[in-house]
């Protein structure tokens, strides 16, 4: 058992919160309706402080047999409901985790290093619509019927596929879960999820509400643990797992194919991005630093959508330019737990020294207007991991960090004199997730749209979902689409019936 250093502040501060566990937090698995302490236990870490504010254990291949074991039983009855009966059970656990909101703001705050401000903007909210979103689109959506010319028709059964893997990033935790969970369970299949190792709290308490909202034992399951020799690469490999849905780096996704391979497991992938962000001369330039600011520094732009590479039309560069180095420098960084703050820390010291690295490659190659260094703030803040708003310019469009993924509070601007430049700037990676199209030209916003070589496409604003509608990247940003019908084809099988009328 690791030793706990807690902070007198943290403490304090926790209870003022009226946060309802005691520090340090003992996190569990969640294997078949129960609580399971594990053994191998490794520290979670505050990333504002760098304390010790708990363990979690380590699910090795014996955990990861025994959740696909109980949710491949769970699995037999779940699997034959109709989404009329699991729909009561998912509407609980939506309410279960309204319950439970101010909790989940506390924790991802914890867990993240993310302001508590950011996730007061309808996060946790967002993460009871996923469940619900699903529970109710599985009921009013049936299958098709195809009548044939000679006498024949044709109609479509669709039915769950099995055990899910669902693995998730440290970035967007709780949130991005439950945008797993709600289809996987809507549609019948049971689920086996494996939280980031750096971010397990919003999972151990998403356990909590799948218990206390009566979900059948096996049907949910939470397994903590690593990638390679660990919870992730056991699951990934299971032969009794069917289909796996993950978010995270490019890399990662690369070896979660390989060990799906052999038993052709069903992939939805969300890999990483580098999203350009095109400022044309005719955007409302407020507006534009605005959307600008929360795209490329929103939970310290450690977000795969991220705006993180800006292009701006020459005649409005410099006074563009201008107001988004001011903005920055405005942010407040500082205890993610001060509804004040804007920019809380970076999820980890490992993670703070490769963003580092990036802001060592801007300063050889570059100019840095603002940032690039690490805030003065006071104890037991100085010893979290924060960088200040980073904005970079005088790039190429080859340098590293405007092809590279950085994942920090880093951005880089480049001028561009036409659309048709700033179209094969945009498509210059070997990204493909997002984009953000500024101006107030209908038909250029509309042209530049459908050019660009992306997932989705914000036109004056960023980071708006709509799960009826498709989301996923082209490229090396990701395979499959999730949200709406699309995910709805990825969750189950189909199956043919074709029935001579005669």
């Amino acid at each position: 058992m690791v030793e706990p250093k807690i902070y007198k502040e943290t403490q304090e501060r926790l209870k003022a919160l009226g946060f309802p566990f005691t520090l340090p937090l003992e996190v569990t698995h969640y294997i078949g309706g129960e609580f399971d302490r594990g053994d191998h236990p490794f520290p979670v870490v505050y990333p504002a402080t760098g304390e010790v504010i708990g363990t979690v254990p380590e699910g090795r291949e014996e955990e990861v047999e025994r959740a696909v074991a109980a949710a491949t039983e769970a699995f037999r009855t779940w699997g034959k409901m109709p989404p009329s009966q699991r729909r009561p059970y998912l509407r609980r656990f939506a309410e279960k985790i309204r319950e439970y909101r101010p909790v989940f703001e506390v924790l991802e705050s914890l867990d993240v290093g993310r302001p508590i401000h950011e996730n007061r903007l309808g996060y946790v909210e967002r993460m009871a619509n996923n469940i619900e979103f699903f529970a109710d689109f599985a009921v009013t959506h049936g299958s098709e019927a195809y009548p044939m010319e000679n006498g024949y028709v044709n109609y479509v059964l669709r039915f769950p596929v099995g055990v899910a893997a669902l693995i998730t990033p440290w970035n967007m935790p709780s949130m991005l879960a439950t945008w797993k969970i709600g289809p996987t369970l809507a549609f019948g299949n049971t689920a086996v999820l494996k939280p980031a190792e750096f971010t397990p709290l919003g999972a151990w308490l998403l356990a909590r509400c799948a218990h206390e909202a009566g979900l059948p034992p096996g049907v949910f399951n939470v397994v903590h643990g690593f990638g390679p020799n660990s919870a992730g690469e056991f699951l990934t490999r299971h032969p009794g797992v069917r289909l796996i849905s993950f978010t995270g780096e490019t890399t990662t996704g690369k070896v979660i194919m390989r060990n799906a391979a052999d038993t052709l497991k069903r992939l939805s992938m969300e890999l990483g991005g580098k999203a350009p962000n095109l400022i044309f001369r005719s955007a409302d330039l407020d507006r534009a630093v605005e959307v600008t600011l929360r795209a490329g520094f929103f939970n310290q732009g450690e977000v795969c959508l991220a705006g993180s590479r800006l292009l701006v039309e020459r005649p409005v560069y410099e006074p563009f330019l201008d107001r988004l180095v001011r903005a920055a420098k405005a942010l407040k960084v500082g205890d993610p737990l001060d509804p004040e703050t804007r920019m809380g820390a970076l999820i980890a010291e490992e993670h703070l020294r490769k963003v580092m690295s990036y802001v060592e490659i801007a300063r050889e190659t570059a100019t840095l207007l603002t940032g690039g260094k690490r805030p003065e703030l006071p104890h037991p803040l100085d010893k979290g991991y924060f960088l200040e708003p980073t904005v970079v310019v005088d790039v190429k469009p080859s340098d590293r960090v405007c092809q590279e993924e950085i994942f920090g509070p880093m951005v880089v601007v480049m001028p561009f004199d036409t659309e048709e430049e700033a179209i094969a700037l945009a498509n210059n990676t070997p990204y493909g997730l997002n984009a953000i199209v500024q101006t107030r030209d209908v038909g250029q916003a509309v042209r530049v749209a459908e050019a660009l070589e992306v997932g989705t496409v914000w036109i004056n604003d960023w980071f708006v979902r709509d799960l009826r509608v498709p989301f996923g990247g082209a490229k090396q940003s990701g395979i499959g689409r999730e949200g709406g019908h699309y995910g709805y084809e990825f969750y189950y099988e189909t199956k043919n019936v074709c029935l001579a009328n005669r």
